[in-house]
């Protein structure tokens, strides 16, 4: 059009687009062409460029000037039209999306046929985002309804199944989930691909639709009720035998068989896909990019042959990875957003590392091996950082402190010490003495480079620490008894370390260890409890490795006093196991009980009045999990789910304590059994010790006598309560109590 240039220029100079130019605003807020103002600026801009034009110009210049602006002209309105069709259907899907939000939140849930709706809202919102006539703006609000209705779909899922009408729940209502079938789940995520991998994007839309993604993967990932422990739904299996959909291999291999389809299909697409989730995870915002390595996490989840972690390695993303954590770095002292974004993508990429290392076994942990993970691991800055306190936003236009926390342990601390404990797997236990073990001195050579963290770790006050401190303890702890064995040299001062941990827990009495002196929610008491004993598990193994390879020998007895306070001097004494063994059959008994009382109680939920069922409820549940209208059926269903993540909590508990009871009855047992305990000058030469302080004969006799009935209540425990083969463990506590008797008897 040759007159086309002087409509672009008057459309975009700001002289003539602002206010009381050729734009207004309609009612709604949509910016339309004024017809008449964009004419007469036609015209006008004609006139300037040919003055001659109007007086002087031919007939047949006029006419072409008066087509070429009737031309622009149905152009403008044909761009009204579109625009205002464009805004009217925004503005409808906003306030329609707006309807579907409060709906799902507040009004679905008196209806029957929930989740099928809420299947319908998520397929046609994902089926109407994937069109090629949705726009951006469009494609966003309907995510954003995608991500809400998927939400609903998992929390649908075990809110409480059965019949409406019924008073009663059964096992039945437990592990049968209102879940989607695996062909609705198949179209769900088929068109969610589709919906990600359209031409027109952003990674605005992106990061919602990764958010979706994750969402489906989740609500995938569980057919049976994670709140209810495996082993408390076999027991009450055994009373169930009138249905087959208790089959718990059945809804395995259906579980097995989604999983598969969904690896199939990601597998179709997977280099587009892979294209642009490692892009967002390489040149994005620190937001896109934390969100795309959480994608590649959750591919690797569900990866089969190892398909993704070929290509992941082929493409170079793993070096790229390891790279960007060695080159980790806090230029402004962490307190910019910025920075905080960069410690969550950092968290992410640790988190992606660490997912390759479960998800793969000793291969996965060999593959980060070979590419140089500890050194990388090593290099990076955030290691030095001080273990103690939290990174905090400033906002630097303002000077105003956010209060925006991250809590360094949590996101970078312990994210690193789980990798590098993993890669002790590979560490060949039957190699014991080869300490040219290539994977043994890279892990000495980490935990050198950065003794200051483990020596401040074992430093934590044991008796104080919550879960995160005792998760990074039993981390130390159990990288330390994998690789310091080989290490000669007592330069850092972490044997004693050990041994001052153990000291602090062991003392402990059976109240002690059970519960915190703080007072917090009975379920984060529990929490601590299998967090604590499972640190006695680690210490209690690497002092079985200390006296059966390196031929430790405890004394019999010798002074408690305070570890820090004798400047770290002190070993465990038999005597101490003894005392400890006592405590841990108390709180094994106790637990046994516990569970054994609360199976019964499932087992007679039907039987039990509304009074009983809200105590229960009170008692195990937080309030605001139960409303006054919930009726009893409901009642007892959370109660039910309440009293089975109770008793599977209980029956982890017994796992840990028959371990620790085991590893310590051991540890007594090869003193017995060599007669290391008997004050020999001429045997103690031939053993290991860390103390000097010789044992009288008058400490042995009383060992046994406190150790003698601790062993006969091990003997005396049910079976039929703790819920384990005890033939095997009942063995060793007959052959440890049999030598104390007789030793008592000399």
């Amino acid at each position: 059009m040759k007159y086309g240039f002087l409509a672009e220029d008057i459309l975009r100079n700001p002289a003539t687009s602002g206010k009381g130019g050729i734009y207004y605003f309609s009612e709604r807020g949509d910016r339309l062409v004024d017809l008449a103002a964009f004419r007469d600026k036609l015209w006008q801009k004609c006139n300037t460029i040919n003055p001659q034009l109007s007086s002087f110009g031919s007939e047949v210049e006029l006419n072409e000037v008066s087509d070429t602006i009737q031309q622009l002209l149905r152009w403008g309105w044909k761009y009204n039209k579109n625009l205002e069709e464009q805004a009217a259907q925004l503005h409808m899907l906003t306030g329609w999306s707006q309807i579907v939000e409060v709906s799902a939140s507040r009004r679905i849930s008196s209806l029957e046929n929930r989740s099928e709706i809420l299947f319908q809202l998520l397929d046609a919102s994902l089926c109407a985002s994937a069109s090629t006539d949705c726009s951006l703006k469009m494609a966003i609000i309907l995510t954003q309804v995608a991500l809400t209705c998927m939400a609903k779909l998992r929390d649908e899922r075990f809110l409480c199944p059965g019949s409406l009408n019924a008073d009663t729940v059964t096992c039945l209502d437990l592990i049968m989930a209102k879940q989607l079938s695996n062909g609705a789940c198949n179209s769900i995520l088929f068109k969610l691909i589709m919906a990600i991998l359209k031409n027109e994007s952003s990674e605005a839309l992106r990061r919602r639709q990764y958010a979706l993604l994750l969402s489906y993967f989740q609500y995938c990932r569980h057919m049976l009720d994670p709140d209810v422990p495996m082993s408390v739904l076999q027991f009450l299996l055994l009373d169930e035998q009138n249905t087959e959909d208790l089959d718990l291999q059945k809804i395995d291999k259906e579980q097995a068989e989604l999983a598969r389809a969904n690896f199939s299909i990601l597998k179709k697409d997977a280099q587009a896909i892979l294209d642009l989730v490692i892009k967002d995870a390489t040149q994005g915002s620190e937001s896109g990019k934390t969100i795309s390595l959480y994608v590649l996490d959750a591919l690797i989840c569900i990866d089969y042959e190892k398909f993704f972690l070929s290509q992941l390695q082929s493409r170079g993303f793993l070096r790229s990875c390891f790279m960007s954590i060695s080159n980790h770095s806090y230029q402004d002292g962490g307190r910019s957003l910025d920075s905080l974004q960069r410690v969550c993508t950092l968290e992410a990429e640790l988190t992606l590392l660490l997912r390759i290392s479960h998800r793969y076994g000793k291969s996965g942990a060999q593959v980060l091996f070979s590419m140089g993970a500890l050194e990388h691991i090593a290099s990076c800055r955030a290691v030095n950082m001080q273990i103690k306190g939290s990174l905090r936003r400033v906002d630097a236009q303002f000077g105003r402190d956010l209060s925006v926390d991250v809590d360094k342990r949590r996101m970078i601390i312990a994210p690193i010490l789980r990798i590098v404990f993993s890669l002790t797997s590979l560490i060949d236990a039957s190699d014991f003495f080869e300490v040219k073990n290539k994977i043994v001195r890279e892990v000495m050579d980490f935990v050198k480079r950065h003794h200051f963290l483990f020596d401040q770790v074992l430093r934590e006050d044991v008796c104080e620490a919550d879960e995160l401190t005792t998760e990074q303890l039993n981390l130390v702890v159990g990288i330390l008894s994998k690789v310091w064995p080989y290490e000669e040299s007592g330069e850092y001062g972490f044997v004693q370390g050990l041994f001052g941990t153990m000291c602090a827990l062991f003392s402990r009495d059976s109240e002690s260890l059970s519960f915190n002196k703080s007072v917090r929610a009975l379920e984060n008491q529990r929490k601590s409890e299998l967090n604590t004993f499972g640190l006695c598990v680690s210490l209690s193994s690497y002092l079985y490795s200390l006296v059966t390879k390196k031929t430790l020998r405890l004394q019999v007895s010798g002074s408690l006093t305070d570890y820090r306070a004798s400047g770290g001097k002190q070993q465990p004494t038999l005597t101490l196991l003894g005392s400890f063994l006592s405590s841990v059959t108390t709180v094994l008994e106790r637990a046994a009980e516990e569970k054994s009382l609360l199976l019964n109680k499932i087992q007679d939920i039907n039987d039990l009045s509304r009074q009983e069922v809200d105590d229960i409820i009170s008692m195990c549940v937080q309030q605001d999990h139960v409303a006054s209208s919930d009726n009893i059926q409901r009642r007892r269903y959370i109660a039910m789910v309440a009293m089975c993540q109770i008793a599977g909590n209980r029956d982890q508990l017994i796992n840990l304590l028959l371990v620790l009871a085991e590893n310590v009855a051991n540890i007594i047992l090869v003193h017995f059994q060599d007669g290391s305990y008997l004050p020999d000058p001429v045997a103690a030469m031939k053993t290991i010790t860390y103390s000097t302080k010789p044992d009288s004969g008058e400490d042995t006799p009383l060992l046994c006598e406190k150790l003698v009935p601790t062993l006969e209540r091990l003997e005396s425990l049910s079976e039929d309560k703790t819920g384990h083969n005890l033939k095997v463990f009942r063995r060793l506590v007959y052959s440890l109590k049999e030598i104390a008797i007789q030793t008592l008897s000399l």
